[in-house]
């Protein structure tokens, strides 16, 4: 048996390129859509209507950084690749 309980996860990990993702030819998400919406309209930028879920996620990566919104240094989004939302409050 062993013991797991010193083992450190590496948060990198768990950050796949989207060109790697099983679902990434698929359209995006409703929450990436509204998500590159908002970021596409703060950038003044455009957006094509046919990116697939791949596609989107990189481009919101982009636009992340165009408009600041993006975590410098942590090498990728401010939160799942699904993007789109914020956390609920906690209660």
């Amino acid at each position: 048996m062993t013991d797991r309980s010193n083992d450190q996860a590496d948060p990198r990990g768990a950050i796949k390129d989207p060109d790697e993702w099983v679902t990434g030819d698929e359209p995006p998400t409703a929450a990436q859509e509204s998500y590159l919406a908002t970021l596409a309209r703060e950038a003044d930028a455009e957006v094509p209507d046919d990116l697939t879920k791949a596609e989107a996620s990189k481009r919101i990566d982009e636009l992340q950084e165009e408009t600041g919104r993006g975590v410098s240094g942590a090498g990728g989004g401010a939160g799942p690749r699904g993007r789109g939302g914020s956390p609920s409050p906690r209660r």
